[in-house]
């Protein structure tokens, strides 16, 4: 087991993960907001008190602020949190005007800016992944079962050696990498596989075992395992566009394993324990910082994808909760009135922060030793 970075190394890591990823997900904002003509006040990397900032010749106030746990921009007219339009506050504006205000703009191009952030955030992990499969091409290792494990789950549901598993609950499977996404985030469940065996097709029932893996950090996570082992894969030279098709699946598959998780947490499935924080997140990026460059910015792609899936849920004060309001809003035709947007939005910020405070002492209390032996 490695030692864990220093103090140092996990604020460096945090910064230099947080800061680059904060900005992109705001340049997707700002740059689709810019190309619809709406007029940026702000760009703030961080909350609260402005540190150092600058003005650009279109007025835009560049500035990096005290609490660097996000950003913002700052559109022109968008005052109120909840972006609510309101005709009868640019009843006094020129035609000009208006149209770089953003509560002004028509629904279409105010769900476009909201939903550039998150998107932004997806399309860098895209080009991410994109980048290792130009560089390293893509691992094959076709799903078809070499050996088994002590105590195989598979095994003992009737799989043998040279068995093909062709699909697993109806998902056709092409690679065992497609097999260990579908399984690895179900511990304790059952799957339902098809494998091909001289040529007919075996339906077998599996149920996975669940099993604690550990990293060099002594970082634990649960998962489902049906004890099953490949041959040896080779890794296959990729061109340009199946680099890019191959990390738009890798960017989808994390995304399906975050809901899944969350799902699970919901139902009780999986503990609250395995939910992270900043802390968490910190100590997380200082260990891959210190494995090297590769590691780290692949890190960084995993996180940006969460940041993308957590500011899509639909929450008031999240990018989610906007366009929840403005799906809303096209189908009444109208926006919702005032005071429910209130009501929403404030419900949405009081569950976000105590959502934050939850998952800051749940970092607490699984990173430092208290009540440990």
């Amino acid at each position: 087991m490695s030692h864990s970075p220093s103090l140092l190394v996990m604020i460096l890591g945090f910064v230099l993960l947080l800061g680059p990823l904060v900005v992109i997900h705001e340049l997707g904002h700002y740059l689709v907001g810019r190309w619809c003509g709406v007029k940026a006040d702000a760009f703030s990397v961080g909350f609260g008190r402005e540190l150092f900032g600058v003005t650009d010749r279109r007025g835009t106030r560049w500035k990096l602020s005290a609490i660097p746990l996000g950003g913002y921009v700052q559109f022109a007219g968008d005052m109120d949190p909840t972006s609510r339009p309101d005709d009868s506050k640019f009843e006094h504006l020129s035609a000009d005007e208006k149209r770089q205000i953003f509560n002004a703009q028509p629904l279409w191009r105010r769900a476009a800016i909201v939903a550039a952030g998150p998107l932004t955030n997806l399309l860098f992990a895209v080009v991410i992944f994109a980048a290792f499969n130009m560089a390293y091409g893509k691992m094959v290792a076709p799903p078809v079962v070499e050996d088994f494990t002590v105590n195989s789950p598979a095994a003992a549901a009737g799989m043998l050696k040279g068995d093909r598993v062709l699909s697993i609950d109806g998902t056709a499977v092409d690679s065992f990498d497609d097999l260990r996404q579908h399984v690895w985030p179900w511990p304790d469940t059952a799957f339902t596989l098809v494998v091909e065996r001289a040529g007919k097709a075996v339906p077998l029932t599996v149920k996975t075992q669940a099993k604690v893996l550990k990293d060099r950090f002594g970082n634990e996570s649960r998962v489902g395992l049906i004890g099953i082992m490949a041959g040896r894969p080779h890794f296959a030279a990729v061109g340009p566009v199946e680099a890019v098709t191959l990390a738009s699946k890798q960017t989808w598959g994390v995304m399906r394993m975050l809901v899944v998780g969350i799902r699970q947490i919901i139902t009780g499935e999986r503990s609250v324990a395995e939910l992270g924080g900043p802390i968490k997140t910190a100590k997380y990026s200082g260990e891959q910082l210190s494995l090297g460059w590769l590691e780290f910015v692949s890190f960084a792609a995993f996180i940006s994808i969460n940041l993308a899936f957590i500011n899509l849920l639909p929450i008031p004060a999240l990018d989610g909760g906007h366009l929840a309001f403005y799906v809303a809003e096209a189908v009444r035709r109208r926006p919702l009135d005032a005071r429910s947007q209130d009501w929403a939005y404030r419900t949405g910020l009081a569950f976000v922060v105590a959502l934050m405070l939850f998952v800051t002492l749940n970092d607490l209390a699984s990173l430092l030793p208290i009540g440990r032996s």
